[in-house]
């Protein structure tokens, strides 16, 4: 052997030797010693660090969903309409006319505490990918945010931090941020929530897949270039938080939505071409995951060169490339052949462009960097193999029905509307959504609260007779029923979701979810997770809206306090013809009619409401019930007063109960109205317990309607058989009167309502 050939040789041991990984190594990753264990049997050898880097990624509870993943294979999925459920980078549902909806929703909780610029700006920026990787570009964001209490300095901090970091990517990558919700509870002061969800379209029969195809094939590294943000992101975001947490802040992304914009634009224009085989976001675990799945999906395997990976920062080694999660990447295989006319494209959009590696049939990951194996594992291990625990778990339920007796109270009806109309979350955030660019693009027709649902057109579905197809978009949960009741509370996120996008004209049609859960190995915690996933595959099984695509996000938890369980609901539906929206406020003359609900009443839902927080300074009791069939035939009825053009504005009743719906039916147009009431509360004062529970008892499956044609609205009632109550008719005094008892000024309420997050922000309004 000659002096080059032993020099050679050595090197490659004392490379090895280095890299060798340790128990510690393991541990030290986010690993347990069980995992590391199996690991080294299952690969037959010790891991180096770069292997073991990767399996840490990939066992990791953001990208395997080893706690949930038992409980997830329980939902419905399946329908005539889904065309792709879970399993991709998103879901996608047929909606006529050869075109389908893809959509998905994902967290950046924890990038987003310890950097709310950056992780909200990444958050936007990854499920746009998610979405636009299926060849559909994409046309709506929503967000579905939580925030600790309103009063502490960090919360006021994490608020303008994300909601600039949302607006920042969403405006200049030029999609529209429609809608979404923000609350606040204590409960997140040491770990916000931060879920993004984008909506795009596609042909149905140009949808573009992930599974690895054709040995042989090259493997394409497409966007901006590497670096060391973002590495272990994925880890991080399967622990709890600690005192040392911000210490963490090198692990969170950076975000470029220019560079965004151009890689949207190049892959939609390649994917016009016939070259592109399968296509892969690179997002948590970055070129691990990506190359992963795609490889496992196909069955095959891959050899890459990370010498040819292109990087922005000197001496990147095989560990750091393989895990970082820089932004606005793709992985590619193309048809043999195709390389210079992508490349071309690519060259266009002034992007990257480099063939790294190819697509092998060994089912194994081989990577090399320095002349040296970085890697060379099987690729079963890491994805079949990897861990699925049944976690133990206790569904705790809280069985306590309050009566309206229970909350005496010296406040009077319209106290307790204005304390109402000052809670951060019944509060007007008009403040955080004047910050999104919500009408870019042109087809926006309800956004931000205008209706339950927000409202897009379908660009290019015009008719002669119509201005074409309209989607519906909402996120719903209440975490507090959940807390009270997971089963219920998951069933009611469905529910509130499904009323929400009917109350905007719209058929519901399907689900992603995003999963915010604390820490999976307490056994209250994953009673949480089990009990709500029960309840939203019951609802959703029951009205036809399958779970299509989603995230589960766990250890939201700082020293031990968990957040309140949040198992976000975003839905989609559809309108045939999107004139016909919905939205939430009246018009003059209108008839308001409460849909699910008669004359004959005995008492408001209480327990677990606002109005109870009010009264007893907490949430407490079980939450409202849920009556499934109840549910179904309000929303099926109001679809059908719609189609006959009947309605003028829809809205569901739900966080405050029935007179916070009413007066946010009365803001806008400045409208007034004398309210009808029940036969058996004519007699009452405004503190009578049994009236301040009709006026805010949270009762579900219950929608208010506005109409100017009272008689065939009843008569389409009546012959369905459905329960209504007639609440009266609108006027211009901008007063809400309920006769002989109150009379409240809509205008103090809503200008309190308008000024109260700006206040707690520290906003000049």
């Amino acid at each position: 052997m000659d002096t080059q050939s032993q020099l050679l040789k050595i090197n490659k041991n004392e490379y090895l030797a280095q890299q060798k990984s340790k128990l510690e190594d393991a541990l030290e990753m986010g690993l347990t010693k069980d995992e590391y264990n199996l690991i080294c049997k299952k690969i037959n050898k010790t891991p180096n660090m770069t292997e073991l880097g990767i399996f840490s990624a990939m066992f990791s509870e953001h990208c395997s969903y080893k706690s949930s993943k038992k409980w997830l294979k329980t939902l419905p999925t399946a329908a005539s309409h889904v065309i792709q459920g879970p399993g991709e980078n998103a879901g996608v549902i047929d909606i006529g006319d050869n075109l389908a909806a893809v959509f998905k929703i994902e967290s950046h909780n924890h990038p987003s505490f310890l950097e709310p610029y950056q992780g909200s700006a990444t958050g936007v920026g990854g499920i746009l990918r998610d979405v636009f990787t299926m060849g559909a570009r994409p046309i709506a964001l929503m967000n579905a945010l939580r925030f600790g209490a309103p009063d502490q300095p960090l919360t006021k901090h994490l608020v303008s931090g994300v909601v600039k970091g949302i607006g920042g990517y969403g405006n200049c990558i030029g999609i529209p941020t429609v809608g979404g919700e923000t609350n606040f509870d204590k409960s997140y002061d040491g770990n916000i929530l931060v879920n993004a969800m984008a909506v795009g379209l596609a042909k149905k029969d140009r949808i573009f897949y992930s599974a690895a195809t054709g040995a042989g094939n090259p493997v394409i590294y497409v966007g901006a270039k590497t670096g060391r943000d973002g590495i272990h992101g994925a880890t991080m975001a399967s622990a709890e938080f600690t005192e040392n947490s911000t210490q963490k802040r090198p692990t969170v992304q950076v975000g470029d939505p220019f560079t965004g914009k151009l890689l949207l634009e190049a892959c939609l224009e390649l994917m016009n071409t016939d070259a592109v085989l399968s296509i892969q976001d690179m997002g948590a675990a970055g070129l691990t995951s990506s190359s992963v799945e795609m490889a496992s999906k196909g069955s095959l395997g891959m050899k890459l060169n990370l010498d040819l990976v292109p990087t922005r920062e000197d001496k990147m080694t095989s560990y750091e490339i393989m895990l970082s999660e820089s932004q606005e990447r793709m992985l590619m295989i193309l048809k043999p052949g195709s390389e210079e006319k992508a490349k071309s494209i690519f060259d266009k959009w002034d992007l990257d462009f480099s063939i790294i590696g190819e697509v092998t049939n060994t089912r194994r990951l081989v990577l090399t960097k320095d002349g040296f194996d970085a890697c060379d594992i099987p690729l079963a291990p890491l994805v079949d193999d990897a861990p699925e625990y049944n976690k133990p778990y206790e569904i705790k339920t809280n069985k306590k029905v309050l009566k309206p007796s229970d909350l005496k109270t010296n406040l009077t009806i319209a106290d307790i509307l204005n304390i109402i109309f000052k809670n951060p979350n019944i509060a007007s955030k008009k403040w955080i959504w004047e910050q999104y660019d919500s009408s870019v693009m042109g087809d926006t027709i309800f956004a931000n609260g205008d209706s339950d649902a927000s409202v897009v057109k379908i660009h290019g579905t015009e008719k002669k007779e119509s201005y074409g197809k309209g989607l519906a978009i909402t996120t719903d949960c209440t975490p507090r029923y959940v807390k009270s009741d997971p089963i219920i509370g998951g069933m009611q996120a469905v529910c509130e979701a499904a009323r929400n996008i009917a109350s905007s004209g719209a058929k519901p049609l399907a689900i992603t979810n995003n999963l915010n859960f604390g820490n999976p190995d307490k056994i209250n915690v994953m009673g949480e997770i089990v009990g709500s996933i029960t309840g939203i595959s019951k609802a959703a099984s029951f009205l036809g809206t399958p779970i299509v695509s989603g995230n589960v996000s766990l250890y939201n938890e700082t020293n031990g306090k968990s957040i309140l369980p949040t198992p976000v609901i975003g839905m989609i539906g559809a309108m045939e013809e999107v004139e016909n929206a919905l939205e939430i406020s009246a018009k003059l003359d209108n008839v308001l009619i409460i849909l699910g609900q008669n004359d004959n009443f005995e008492s408001g839902w209480v327990g677990c409401s606002i109005y109870q927080e009010i009264i007893n300074k907490k949430y407490d009791g079980a939450p409202p019930s849920i009556n499934l069939e109840d549910e179904k035939k309000v929303i099926e009825i109001l679809l059908k007063l719609n189609k006959q053009k009947l309605l003028t504005a829809a809205h569901d009743i739900s966080d405050g109960g029935l007179l916070t719906t009413v007066c946010e039916m009365l803001f806008k147009n400045n409208l007034g109205l004398d309210i009808n009431l029940p036969s058996n509360l004519t007699n009452c004062d405004s503190y009578n317990p049994l009236l301040q529970s009709w006026c805010f008892g949270e009762d579900q499956a219950r929608i208010i309607i506005a109409t100017k044609d009272i008689k065939k609205v009843q008569l389409t009632l009546n012959k369905n058989n459905v329960d209504f109550f007639v609440l009266g008719k609108t006027n211009s005094t901008s007063n809400l009167n309920l006769k002989n008892i109150s009379t409240i000024s809509l205008n103090e309420l809503r200008n309190s309502n308008e000024k109260t997050i700006p206040t707690m922000m520290g906003n000049k309004q």
